[in-house]
């Protein structure tokens, strides 16, 4: 009899499992505007209640042993276990468990009305698509919650009302099937196939019914993973038919196959307030007093429809102030509670989000992000550095990590769980940020799965009571707040404790000793960009460590012996106040990454780094030529990041990289005059980049081969200040040897009088050249002109032969600024190899007189002969087919773009300032102020003041 009854509790567990799955699926599908359970699910619903009770009753009489004949008691429980077995079979559903609201049919929908240009502008774009006979797929994708339903609703009911036979509407559900999609989609359209279990012939018949419609659009609403449009029997194209889908996820849409993507974002904040007091109702005016706690209370929702609307519903007919000042309260909390409406509806939408991410690590990526302030951006970087550290990203080299990293953070963008953006300073970097809503939704998730204890950004001014540290919490942030000191009062009890981020609290000088005393399983300890003096001696004790992260301490002068720190992986002092080396730095072995940069370290000492032979990354300061030489011979270091003395070291470096494999990556100042704190972030666009200031890097001035400029032949980015010793970039002999060269940035230099000579053409740098910047060349006249080099060649330059060098053909971005002598800037023959240039900025050049000049500078005054004549085959007309931005700034002397006709085929706007009145394509152009012109068709359209 125990086993019997053991089965039926076991199968009793099972049932109730799937219930309890069965009433979250359900709970979120009733959040959607157009679902209703189906009544099969009600019933099994019904019958599973009434069986739980019926077992727990069982539990009760075995319990009190009131059955006295064993054989009617098995034949009872064998009874229960039976029926429990047949629920938990009915329980499967797959035909889903819930239908749409409208039944499927091709009827109107009831929609919310949406208010404001962004709804008016994302519906445009569908109409165009819907007219465009290149596109038959169109995928709108955004966060959940952000009106992607309400927006296509509208789009279906435009199309019905124009004909009923022309849309229908099928909503995915999550326990998405290939046979429940085909019997919905023939629902939707009147169609019976659901007698027919082949899924290729039910397949079929949907393709051939879809390609008989004209101009057909299906709309598949809430999609959640991509499926093949083959298999359920949707046809690619013909016939004027379209697909709709609408997804949280870009890569969902992009499997689909979809040609047009279309994101809904959250409302600006003007259009926030106007939904909000649209769906508050026109007959509930808010007072003067409640009307700013409203402005702030919407501002919280951050522009998501779903949770305006909400909060419209919560507060409509509240006329009390203290009602409102408690909804804000409530907002301004990082979680909102579940016994509100904003916990149900708004928070179990986003969630679902989440859950469907499925790997565990990248749900932990996810979370890792709620430990940064509200509305903060986060460097790409930074945050899969940590994922690395919390050993959430481990693939062994350090290009896959950050490989695996960025697809990672890739993924969460896709399903706009994170944002995406890229920053204005520093070469544009890559940020990312939460949604303050699916923050609060992270932090609410975290502290109950994870436990996460998140103050960051709080304007905390000291560090929470030992009342807030409970022993059960993995991660705590506190960055970002003005915490002064950690008194030793405060020695929180958190054995399980991995993560500590006190990071940018400015004005924290101290902590006490005890303070570490009981987190002995910390892994990461980020104290960056806070005011420390002296680490405590506690540190040391920290076995566990894998981050010791200081960078920006600039006023920190000891840091305690790191020998015990075994387990230590990344350790960052880069900007801290040290003098010194900390003792032990030599015995972590297991050290990956090491970062040094912008210390003012006295030393470093010979034989410290060939027994760190774990690093992948190290960035120093200054470096000697026998450090230099340890360190190329690191068999793991895949990122170095230095300074060196002289071109001497250089040239050690690229001859050391021509007999070992060296790092795939490397940032090389050459010269001692960088200041610390520009070293930090600058020139980390490309892998491979080369900085030289104050060097003599002409070949001319070098004496001796052992002294000529030796550059590495796969490096990218070469930048040149104040090097004045060069007229032209022929005068660096080995960049004929750089044929990876991208980017090329000269600055300052006072001798550089045209950026190549005409014997230099052939340069593979001049061909494969993408950003080429002039800032500051007091005496440059030309790109193009006769150096010493060209001696022996004619007068003049040969435009005939320049037509055939593919001078400049890949460049893309190229800014000239501050080149005071420069009157012309490009000759006709030189525009057929700018055919790839995007972006042309010219800035305060006093001389220019015109942009495409029909003589170079150097030969305004000689007589053109027959060598210098343009090829007969140019045109007239002259183009820049792909050039899309184009700023002319302080030209004061400029008169025209080109005295010929030229096309602009890519060219929207121009934007001027501090410009002469000029002439474009024949039309007079005013440019005193700063003023973006609009063009079109090449022509200018005058702006209206």
């Amino acid at each position: 009899m125990d086993e019997e009854m053991n089965k039926l509790r076991r199968k009793s567990e099972c049932l109730k499992s799937r219930e309890e799955d069965v009433e979250e699926e359900l709970k979120y599908a009733e959040c959607l505007a157009l679902k209703k359970r189906r009544k099969v699910v009600e019933n099994w619903l019904t019958n599973v209640g009434g069986i739980k009770n019926e077992v727990e009753q069982m539990e009760q009489q075995v319990q009190k042993r009131t059955w006295f004949s064993h054989p009617q008691l098995h034949n009872k429980i064998s009874r229960l276990t039976k029926r429990v077995t047949e629920l938990i079979d009915q329980g499967r559903f797959p035909e889903g468990l819930t239908l749409d609201a409208h039944g499927n049919k091709r009827v109107e929908l009831v929609t919310t009305t949406l208010v404001g240009q962004t709804f008016q502008i994302n519906k445009n774009a569908i109409r165009e698509c819907l007219m465009s006979d290149k596109v038959s797929k169109i995928g709108i994708y955004g966060m959940g919650g952000v009106g992607k339903t309400t927006l296509v609703t509208h789009i279906h009911d435009e199309l019905y009302i124009r004909s009923n036979d022309s849309v229908a509407w099928v909503t995915v559900s999550q326990n998405f099937g290939i046979r429940k999609l085909q019997n919905d989609i023939a629902t939707a359209m009147e169609l019976q196939i659901e007698n027919d279990d082949d899924e290729r012939r039910r397949a079929a018949r949907l393709a051939q019914d879809l390609r008989k419609r004209n101009n057909f659009v299906l709309i598949l609403d809430d999609v959640w993973q991509h499926f093949p449009l083959d298999r359920v029997g949707i046809p690619t194209s013909g016939n004027g038919f379209k697909l709709i889908i609408t997804s949280r996820s870009l890569e969902v849409c992009r499997r689909i196959g979809c040609e047009e993507y279309i994101k809904v974002e959250p409302l600006p904040e003007k259009e926030a307030w106007e939904l909000f007091t649209e769906k508050l109702g026109h007959d509930n005016t808010l007072s003067l007093e409640i009307e700013p706690i409203a402005k702030s209370l919407i501002k919280k929702c951050s522009g998501l429809p779903l949770a305006i609307i909400t909060m419209a519903g919560c507060m409509r007919k509240v006329e009390d102030i203290i009602e409102w000042n408690d909804a804000l309260e409530k907002m301004n909390v990082s979680v909102v509670e579940d016994d509100d409406d904003m916990g149900i509806e708004v928070f179990q939408v986003l969630k679902y989000s989440y859950d469907m991410l499925k790997d565990p690590k990248v749900q932990q990526c996810f979370l890792y992000c709620s430990l940064f302030p509200e509305d903060f951006g986060i460097q790409r970087e930074t945050l899969i550095e940590y994922f690395i550290d919390e050993r959430l990203v481990d693939r062994g080299t350090r290009y896959a990590n950050l490989n695996r990293g960025h697809t990672i953070l890739n993924k969460l963008e896709n399903v706009c769980l994170l944002e995406g953006y890229i920053g204005s300073k520093y070469g544009g970097r890559k940020y990312v940020k939460m949604h303050d809503l699916v923050r609060s939704m992270a932090i609410k998730i975290a502290r109950v799965d994870s436990r996460f204890l998140v103050e960051a950004g709080e304007g905390l001014r000291e560090i929470p009571g030992d009342e807030k540290w409970a022993e059960d919490l993995t991660k705590v942030s506190l960055m970002v707040n003005p915490i002064s000191r950690i008194p030793s009062s405060v020695s929180p009890k958190c054995p399980r404790l991995s993560t500590l981020l006190l990071n940018n609290n400015g004005p924290l000088r101290s902590i006490s000793d005890c303070f570490f005393r009981h987190m002995l399983e910390l892994n990461v300890l980020d104290l960056s960009y806070t005011g420390i003096v002296n680490l405590p001696a506690s540190i040391s004790n920290l076995v566990n460590l894998t981050a010791l992260l200081l960078k920006g301490c600039c006023t920190l002068i000891y840091i305690p012996s790191l020998e015990n720190l075994k387990a230590l992986m990344r350790l960052n002092i880069s900007q801290a106040g040290i003098t010194e080396l900390p003792q032990g730095l030599e015995m972590l072995l297991n050290l990956r990454y090491l970062n040094l940069d912008g210390t003012n370290l006295r030393r470093i000492p010979v034989g410290m780094f060939p027994k760190l032979t774990c690093l992948q990354y190290l960035a120093t300061p200054d470096i000697g030529r026998f450090t230099l030489e340890e360190v190329l011979k690191l068999k793991n270091l895949e990122f170095f990041k230095g300074q060196l003395y002289d071109i001497r070291d250089l040239n050690t470096f690229s001859n050391c990289r021509e007999n070992i494999e060296g790092p795939n990556i490397y940032i090389l100042l050459v010269g001692d005059h960088f200041k610390c704190e520009f070293f930090d972030y600058f020139l980390e666009e490309y892998d491979r980049t080369i900085f030289f200031k104050e060097c003599k890097i002409s070949s001319k001035s070098r004496v001796g081969e052992d002294s000529m400029l030796v550059l590495p032949k796969d490096v990218q980015s070469v930048q040149i200040e104040q090097c004045n010793d060069i007229s032209s970039l022929c005068d660096i002999s080995s960049l004929k040897n750089a044929t990876q060269l991208v980017s090329c940035r000269i600055h300052f230099c006072q001798g550089m009088e045209h950026v190549v000579c005409f014997c230099s053409c052939s340069f593979p740098l001049i061909r494969s050249l993408k950003s080429l910047r002039l800032e500051y060349l007091w005496e440059l006249r030309a790109l193009i002109g006769r150096g010493t080099c060209c001696a022996s060649a004619s007068s003049q330059l040969p435009a005939s032969q320049l037509l055939q060098t593919a001078i400049f053909s890949s460049l893309n971005e190229f800014v000239i600024i501050a080149c005071g002598k420069m009157k012309r800037l490009f000759m006709p023959v030189l525009l057929l190899h700018l055919k790839h240039l995007q972006v042309l900025k010219v800035q305060e050049c006093q001389e220019m007189v015109e942009i495409v000049g029909e003589t170079s500078d150097e030969d305004e005054n000689e007589d053109e002969d027959e060598e210098n004549q343009e090829p007969a085959s140019m045109s007239n007309i002259l183009a820049l087919p792909n050039l899309r931005d184009l700023q002319l700034i302080g030209l004061p002397e400029l008169k025209r773009i080109s005295s010929r006709e030229m096309v602009f085929d890519s060219l929207k706007e121009i934007f001027t300032n501090g410009c002469s009145d000029f002439l474009f394509n024949g039309q007079h152009v005013t440019a005193d102020f700063g003023t973006t012109y609009h063009v079109f068709e090449s022509r200018i359209v005058q702006p209206e003041f």
